[in-house]
């Protein structure tokens, strides 16, 4: 059984509410075992037989928009793939703040044109690194409410959905979906 978690972009933290009894219940129900959530902003640890993580994010979405009428983007990695991500963050020995170091979870990685033609807006002092599906995020005189380097424009910019979760996160993520 292979450890996942399951990211989904925009829960309460605008309109879109969920409990995460529900998330835990629906994950479940779903046939996943050792179900657990983190914090309250959709973040679902799970282990699964099944092996294609773009499979178990369909499952989870369309179980959420069947039983809940929820629609929001769901983005899966392994547990393999958190630790290399936990591991690999390429500002993490220059901000002891995780409040100023995010990682972009894409769903696809982006196109090499729409990566090269990303770039901060001007006046931002951020730092970025894009390895395949993530986008590694330093907010150097600040956090990630008062920057215009945001997940929308990320979205944006690179043509793919993402979800942004900071490096405390990230790192329990990490140690939750460790085998």
């Amino acid at each position: 059984m292979t450890r996942y978690v399951a990211l989904l972009r925009g829960i309460n933290v605008g309109t879109t509410r969920l409990a995460m009894a529900d998330l835990r219940r629906i994950v479940t129900d779903l046939g996943h075992a050792d179900v657990t959530t983190y914090l309250q902003s959709g973040n679902v640890a799970f282990g699964s037989s099944v092996r294609d993580a773009e499979k178990l994010a369909a499952g989870i979405a369309r179980a959420l928009t069947d039983e809940l009428a929820l629609t929001v983007p769901v983005l899966v990695r392994s547990g393999r793939e958190l630790a290399a991500i936990a591991g690999g963050n390429p500002y993490a020995d220059r901000e002891d703040d995780p409040t100023r170091l995010l990682v972009a979870f894409l769903a696809t990685a982006p196109s090499k044109s729409s990566m090269d033609a990303l770039a901060v807006p001007g006046g931002e002092n951020v730092s970025f690194t894009v390895s395949g599906r993530e986008v590694f995020l330093h907010y150097v005189d600040g956090g990630y409410g008062r920057s215009k380097f945001t997940n929308a424009y990320l979205e944006k910019k690179l043509g793919v959905v993402a979800t942004s979760r900071n490096w405390k996160s990230v790192r329990a993520l990490a140690e939750m979906t460790a085998s």
